[in-house]
């Protein structure tokens, strides 16, 4: 049974699913997407997403070609159709299909964007086994594009960076520029030393996460100590744990960088803690 998709206001088939060969999301990279997980069939930290989102079309002078509460219908409704009860909602909007290839910008008033969005389902994405092993990741130079808050399309270096790691045996890549790592391939990172959680600071040079925001939230809360600051690979292999966090991993413990093991090789009890207070507290605010 195929999964039925949403392109430009009509739910279809994804086999029936079709863009444009001039959309400038397949040409230039020209667009932005979203990733917001699913468990028990309700969607996490919705109200987040929507708000970068529309961060992320306001940097690039993109138009939104649905408001927050058509976005909410949309979700649910694939959500419903696909029967997912654990996963992902995928939302893309690019500048559209102006009809040949330009590097000008379209004329919005003639070149409506374009809105797609799928469902992925992934059973028990909660109970992740890595959640209990942990994670090895490389570390790699960063030569992306100096406007990483904006959540664009452009994902090519991740995803050569994703595989680097897998060559290497290890499971993900974290970015290293002037010395310091700016952020994994899709999520960003935190070294713990004691009872303190040093992460980058936000800036163009990082994106702005969502479970980032929520989890650096919900650690204050707990009473840990947040240091928001730049770190580097040497620091990262000197620490009790590492972690990294994103929409769809939410907090993944890190045991090993270049071959280093962190700790006794297993992931500490900040890290698991810091899971289980974001995992119910998403739990209980889902929609």
């Amino acid at each position: 049974m195929s999964r039925t998709v949403y392109v430009n206001g009509t739910y279809l088939p994804e086999e029936d699913a079709k863009i444009s060969i001039f959309d400038r999301g397949f040409l230039m990279a020209d667009g932005v997407y979203e990733v917001t997980s699913v468990l028990g069939g309700k969607l996490i930290d919705f109200a987040g997403h929507c708000k970068r989102l529309a961060r992320s079309l306001s940097e690039l002078d993109m138009a939104a070609p649905a408001t927050d509460d058509e976005l909410l219908a949309i979700h649910r409704e694939l959500v419903a159709v696909n029967g997912v009860t654990d996963g992902m909602v995928y939302l893309q909007i690019t500048r559209g299909a102006p009809g040949d290839r330009d590097f000008v910008f379209p004329d919005p008033a003639t070149t409506p964007p374009t809105l797609v969005l799928f469902t992925q389902s992934r059973p028990g994405l909660a109970g992740h086994p890595a959640a209990a092993t942990g994670m090895k990741v490389i570390s790699i130079p960063d030569i992306r594009w100096g406007r990483r808050d904006i959540k664009t399309v452009q994902l090519l270096y991740p995803s050569m960076g994703k595989m680097m790691a897998r060559k290497a045996g290890c499971d993900d890549a974290w970015m290293v520029e002037d010395g310091f790592v700016t952020e994994g391939t899709s999520n960003n990172t935190y070294i713990v030393r004691g009872n303190r959680i040093v992460t980058r600071h936000l800036s163009s040079d990082i994106l702005q996460g969502i479970t980032r925001a929520a989890v650096l939230r919900l650690a204050a809360e707990a009473r840990m100590e947040v240091e928001e600051r730049p770190f580097t690979i040497e620091e990262a292999k000197a620490a009790d744990e590492a972690f990294f966090t994103s929409a769809s991993a939410f907090v993944m413990p890190v045991v090993e960088i270049d071959g280093a093991a962190l700790g006794d090789g297993t992931p500490g009890p900040v890290t698991a803690r810091l899971r289980d207070i974001y995992l119910d507290e998403m739990r209980k605010s889902a929609i």
